[in-house]
């Protein structure tokens, strides 16, 4: 009978997928031996006692033994499901020693999840296979909910507490994650991917953030916008101009435009204002717009940083001409292991906040 698990059930990713597999399949094909034995005997019923002129109904009272029955069988059945559930629970409530731990900070609307060395990936989360990972999990505005259907995990993350899961990770690939906990307006857009990987590559990732970049060099462009899409940034920054409400500014246009803050001067849009808004969003802020985003200073690698630069100059008025942005992907050894992966890039111009530019920008 896999092949109906298989077809309402996501494959299984981890140990604990298969212990929850098997109580789901058992309520389910219990759920389907009573609908059967209670639509059967109706139907039946319904069929031998209809009415026909002149049958007299005999008067009934009660049967003990199937008062009993009906009362005491699924009485048993009942608490051997609680105690089939509580023991999943058990066993699974505490992480193993052994797991390594990574921090998610959940916020409106995207992943941030933060590794043992102190290096951090947004909507992204890279793990070894075969190894036990301990998340421990909070919440910087409202309420959200981890879900990661392959591994059988989904758990609130509540702000100002801090919640937990863990499991040991079998099947290599990509798995889906998502937010299982209606958060505003952006909710179906806070996705984020797991790559379950062997050992190698993923302390190669860690060193690096993989080598997906490497097919990019000579087209930062291209690998701006995947950040753009990847990272959250495009829940706050249209590219096609329009006001996202509750967002930053649009990209669309502001490439070498001298742009206005709230203070009344003036900053001309180049890589070093863009690099500074991604990491200190607090220090401008654009006029109109309110001081929203949060810093991603360390949670974007150098060639993302530079992807994001080439892309938004590709959506300016001059898209061969201003202020110039990198045109081939690098990843400079320095940065290489503390960059640490992918923060929103909802930073770029800022989700609403702009960045002080370097000295002689301001007008």
């Amino acid at each position: 009978m896999e092949w109906i698990r298989s077809l309402i059930l996501p494959p299984q990713g981890s140990v604990f997928a298969a212990d929850v597999d098997n109580l789901y399949m058992f309520l389910f094909w219990l759920s389907v031996v009573l609908f059967l034995g209670i639509a059967v005997a109706a139907i039946y019923f319904a069929w031998r006692y209809r009415y026909k002129p002149g049958r007299v109904t005999p008067h009934q009272t009660h049967n003990n033994v199937l008062e009993v029955v009906w009362t005491v069988v699924p009485l048993l059945i009942c608490v051997g499901i609680f105690f089939w559930g509580f023991n999943l629970y058990m066993k699974y409530a505490v992480a193993p020693g052994e797991a390594m731990e990574v921090q998610i900070t959940a916020k409106k609307w995207l992943w941030q999840f933060e590794y043992p060395d102190g290096s951090r990936t947004v909507n992204d989360i890279h793990v070894p296979i075969n190894k036990p990972v301990h998340f421990v999990m909070t919440s910087e505005d409202v309420l959200h909910d981890f879900f990661v259907p392959d591994m059988r995990v989904k758990h609130d993350i509540v702000p100002g507490r801090y919640t937990e899961v863990w499991f040991t990770p079998t099947v290599a690939g990509v798995h889906h994650v998502t937010c299982a906990e209606y958060c505003g307006k952006g909710h179906s857009d806070m996705q984020a991917k797991l790559t379950v990987e062997s050992e190698a590559d993923f302390q190669k990732f860690m060193a690096t953030g993989g080598t997906e970049y490497l097919d990019y060099t000579n087209n930062p462009v291209a690998w701006g916008k995947l950040q753009w899409e990847r990272k959250g940034c495009s829940s706050c920054h249209s590219i096609d101009g329009s006001r996202i409400a509750g967002g930053g500014p649009s990209w669309k246009g502001i490439w070498g435009k001298m742009e206005k803050m709230n203070d009344g001067k003036e900053v001309l849009v180049n890589a070093d204002y863009v690099r500074e808004s991604m990491m200190l969003p607090q220090a401008k802020i654009v006029a109109g717009y309110q001081p929203i985003m949060p810093t991603f200073q360390g949670l974007l690698r150098e060639h993302e940083i530079q992807g994001l630069m080439a892309f938004i100059k590709s959506l300016g008025n001059e898209p061969n001409g201003g202020p110039p942005a990198p045109t081939k992907l690098t990843m400079p050894a320095a940065s290489g292991a503390s960059g640490a992966a992918g923060a929103t890039p909802a930073g770029a111009p800022a989700a609403g906040a702009q960045a002080a530019p370097p000295a002689g920008q301001n007008k």
